[in-house]
């Protein structure tokens, strides 16, 4: 029975009998934060043709009744009193439904596994013992938003809802310079930033659903956007450099950089009412290189970086947060592990498939450090993810963080490159994160896409699990190496006639891809049939979620096309002209599509850059046409 659940209980024990809900029904509790959830269960109930009602009090006859027990314990839950916390006792009889649990979210996680339990059964559900808790007490998702997209409000609710529903109960977004900072307006000026109001309405959506909106400001390196004003370049380590990716950093002996993160949490911190926050202060690549070299040729670098990351902890601690940081620069400089303080939560990140750091990840927790770790959905620098890679990695690395005694699990969504990739392709990965957050043992990745489908996006036939399966893995057919591969990404938008380049660690995107490979994908996901139309019960966060899909295979097949025009073209070989002229077509249409749905769940930001791009594809393969 576990496997047909999207988020597996620990246990249940199936008993005689069955329940079937009555055509008119109450549903009980008196306690105030069971009212939107139990509505929920009466919204799905409805759609089964069962009308029901909330009573608001502590005895009485109703077919479900949620209550509280604050000496509810159940064996096999860890140590900590937050994972306790989320516990429940789900128990079916002949009589009626009881939801048992000592604290709200409790309650709350009772009541999304019987809304899944109703998906499976309908209203007739066999009569059972649910007992559940969580593997971890962090459960997470950390969403770009400054690398091109900036959600609306809007977007973000709906999303919050869905990640509760899957028992996730952290959400950070990582805000490099998208926010109005009153003292500095010229931050986000022109990138759509969140205002302070945008935020506090997030978190007290998130508050309604048992979400902790934790904070994340980019604080040390990845300032590129920042430090590249007039009236920053001065903080900046390597004033108008940065490394060959463009990132650039705070000089870190700069008392002047500390005073300017101090003013912008001032502004920041504040809207965030969880306990922890996350200074980021991830890929540091220039540090010790510009003004501080002569600093770091006496002490280090990783001693550099330990005096300012504690500069940035003592801020946190003047605001009572508990101070995150990504541990990558840590690890590169693992004799200052032992010098950081106690209460500092470094979150381990690696995505790769057996990557290095997963493996790391006692190195933090031998020196008595709290530990997060963060898998990713693998959906940056790509249509339609990196499906296996992002599977594989989510689950050795929630099997890490139990080894390990972490904290959680933090599942990162990147937007590299002007975020070409779309919030719904991300969803599976998301969904699948939150399993492996909660009972991680009893999750079946060969069958979870077809769970997700089902559960998600209300399909039952198969077709949209292979179509999903087909478009995560174009990134194994299209390269001889497929592990992490971005080629399709660029090779979208990457000229045609673009010089190639000899060496062989150094060619472009196009040349790297393999013929065969591209005319597979063409004919895989070409066809327009392979994706169900949604359904009239689909809500629109949905009904966006299946056409990004279809945007995402028409981008592959878009991007497989230009890649075989642009090798012949490299090769010396003019496409017919017809065919340049239909790529032209093609590239319309889809930017078309693109603007159509980024505007859908975004506000403007860098929407007009990608746009840009476009059209530039669209005028090289009309001029190349002409020529033809």
């Amino acid at each position: 029975m576990t496997q047909a659940l999207l988020i597996p209980p620990k246990r249940i024990k199936t008993l005689t009998g069955r329940f079937r809900w009555p055509s008119t029904c109450a549903v009980a509790s008196p306690s105030e934060a069971d009212l939107l959830p139990m509505g929920q269960v009466l919204a799905d109930l409805r759609s089964m043709g069962v009308r029901g009602r909330i009573d608001r009090n502590a005895f009485g006859p109703a077919a479900l009744r949620v209550r509280r027990d604050a000496r509810l314990k159940l064996a096999g839950l860890n140590a900590t009193g937050q994972i306790r916390d989320d516990a429940y006792r789900l128990t079916v009889s002949p009589g009626g439904i009881e939801i048992i649990a000592s604290t709200d979210s409790g309650a709350y996680y009772g009541l999304q596994t019987l809304r899944e339990l109703l998906a499976v059964h309908g209203k007739t559900l066999p009569c059972m013992v649910v007992e559940d808790w969580p593997d971890f007490a962090r459960r997470g998702v950390y969403h770009d938003c400054s690398r091109g997209k900036v959600p609306t409000v809007a977007t973000l609710k709906a999303l919050i809802e869905r990640l509760a529903r899957w028992k996730i109960n952290e959400l950070q977004l990582y805000i490099e310079n998208v926010f109005t900072f009153h003292r500095h307006p010229a931050i986000g000026r022109g990138y759509s930033p969140f205002t302070p109001q945008e935020l506090l309405e997030v978190k007290d959506h998130c508050r309604l659903h048992h979400v902790q909106f934790v904070g994340s400001l980019a604080s040390f390196g990845h300032m590129e956007k920042i430090l590249s004003l007039p009236q920053y370049a001065r903080l900046a380590e390597s004033p108008g450099a940065g490394n060959v990716l463009g990132l650039m950093s705070l000089c870190p002996t700069d008392p002047a950089a500390v005073r300017f993160i101090g003013e912008l949490y001032e502004e920041f911190i504040p809207l965030f009412d969880a306990v922890d926050f996350n200074i980021c202060c991830d890929e540091t690549v220039d540090l010790g290189n510009g003004r501080s070299k002569g600093r770091a040729a006496k002490v280090g670098k990783g001693q550099l970086y330990l005096d300012f990351l504690l500069k940035l902890h003592a801020l946190c601690q003047r605001h009572g947060k508990r101070t995150n940081a990504w541990a990558d620069i840590v690890l590169e400089h693992p004799e200052i592990l032992p010098k950081l303080p106690r209460d500092i939560v470094m979150l381990n990140w690696d995505y790769d498939i057996q990557g290095k750091r997963i493996k790391r990840s006692h190195e933090i927790t031998d020196v008595g450090l709290p530990l997060l770790c963060c898998p990713g959905t693998n959906g940056w620098q790509s249509h339609g993810t990196r499906l296996h890679e992002s599977m594989v990695n989510v689950r050795d690395f929630a099997a890490e963080s139990r080894r390990r005694g972490a904290e959680g699990l933090l599942n990162t969504d990147w937007g590299d490159f002007l975020h070409r990739n779309f919030l719904g392709v991300s969803l599976h990965s998301f969904a699948h994160g939150g399993a492996h957050s909660w009972n991680g043992r009893d999750v079946d990745d060969d069958t979870f896409t077809q769970t997700f489908c089902f559960h998600v996006l209300g399909q039952r036939d198969g077709r949209l699990a292979k179509a999903l399966k087909l478009l995560g893995n174009t990134y194994l057919l299209v390269a001889d190496k497929p592990v992490r591969n971005f080629d399709l990404y660029w090779a979208l938008v990457e000229p045609l006639a673009g010089p190639r380049l000899d060496r062989k660690d150094c060619k472009a995107s196009i040349d790297r891809l393999r013929p065969a490979g591209l005319r597979q994908v063409i004919a895989q996901l070409q066809d327009s049939t392979i994706w169900p139309a949604p359904t009239r019960e689909m809500d629109t966060f949905e009904t966006l979620a299946i056409v990004e899909f279809m945007l995402a295979a028409q981008m592959d097949v878009l991007a497989c096309q230009r890649g075989l025009a642009g090798q012949a073209l490299r090769a010396g070989k003019t496409p017919p002209a017809a065919e340049l002229r239909q790529l032209a077509a093609d590239t319309v249409d889809m930017s078309e599509a693109f603007e159509q749905l980024w505007l859908a769940r975004n506000k403007p930001s860098r929407l007009r850059e990608n746009l840009a791009t476009f059209a530039a594809m669209e005028r090289e393969a009309g001029n190349l046409a002409v020529k033809a």
